[in-house]
């Protein structure tokens, strides 16, 4: 039995979906450590190990599977085969009445373990809820930090705040936003988004857009030449569309494929 796997994925989150699908557990009965965060040319590499406290569970569920196995082995009937030829002819005997199938004494535990396990979908066994999930993550990466939930109308805020989170963040909120993804995946919520942030970098990368977007339009607008800002995603484009949409003097557009895709910012009198 396999209690530990060691993957890897384009990243953190492709790479932690890969080893629980070889380890066939859920999120909330497994340990996390991330080796690699990988890059442009190298993948992330993580370690996912079944946790001390449900190794247990994982143990019996073994022991079932194997003590099933050998019941079913035991209890087929093995077919006999009779040759046509003989020498010489016998005179023909009685029918032997069959013989009762053997069946392998199962232990008194197991049996009062089948008899009171709950019969659940595998969806409900493996459901979590965001905060449970994060919590989760934070114990991996060995993060003391606190988790709390903000719902409203149409997105609900899973905030952590807490100290030393910057490699939660990444360089410009990619692994923030990875995390975000894997939640979302993992974690679902009827219709409503669930948004992950950390120690309030959502808003403060916000405003920094807000302000690189009114920066950049003045330029446009001052020397005639359009601006042409690095690639982000797809709700930091969003940012900047609605921070320059009532602007007079310039106008912004879209340009480019995912995950590159980035904006332009040129004067409103060029659009065609």
């Amino acid at each position: 039995m396999k209690t530990s796997v060691e993957a890897t994925g384009k990243n953190i989150e492709q790479a932690i979906e890969n080893a629980l699908f070889e380890l066939k557990a859920p999120r909330e009965d497994v340990d996390i450590k991330i080796l690699s965060e990988g890059g442009l040319f190298k993948k992330a590499k993580v370690v996912v190990s079944i946790s001390e406290e449900e190794i247990e569970k994982y143990q019996k569920r073994e022991k079932l599977k194997e003590a099933d196995k050998e019941e079913e082995k035991e209890t087929k009937t093995p077919i006999a085969t009779k040759s046509e030829k003989t020498e010489k002819k016998e005179p023909a005997k009685k029918q032997e009445e069959p013989k009762e199938e053997i069946k392998k004494e199962v232990s008194p535990e197991i049996k009062a373990e089948k008899a009171t396990k709950p019969k659940t979908n595998k969806s409900e066994e493996e459901k979590i809820d965001a905060i449970t999930f994060v919590e989760g993550l934070l114990k991996a990466f060995g993060k003391d930090a606190q988790v709390s939930e903000i719902e409203e109308e149409e997105v609900v805020k899973i905030e952590v705040s807490g100290e030393n989170l910057n490699d939660l963040i990444g360089y410009r909120g990619e692994t923030l936003f990875a995390l975000s993804y894997l939640m979302n995946t993992i974690c679902k919520r009827g219709k409503k988004k669930q948004v992950l942030d950390i120690c309030d970098y959502r808003e403060k990368r916000a405003e920094s857009l807000r302000s690189l977007a009114n920066r950049m339009a003045s330029k446009v607008a001052k020397t005639g030449r359009y601006a042409k800002l690095e690639p982000m995603d797809a709700s930091e484009r969003r940012l900047i569309h609605l921070a320059l949409q009532d602007n007079e003097k310039v106008t912004t557009m879209s340009k480019g494929t995912e995950p590159k895709r980035y904006i332009i910012i040129f004067p409103r009198e060029y659009r065609e």
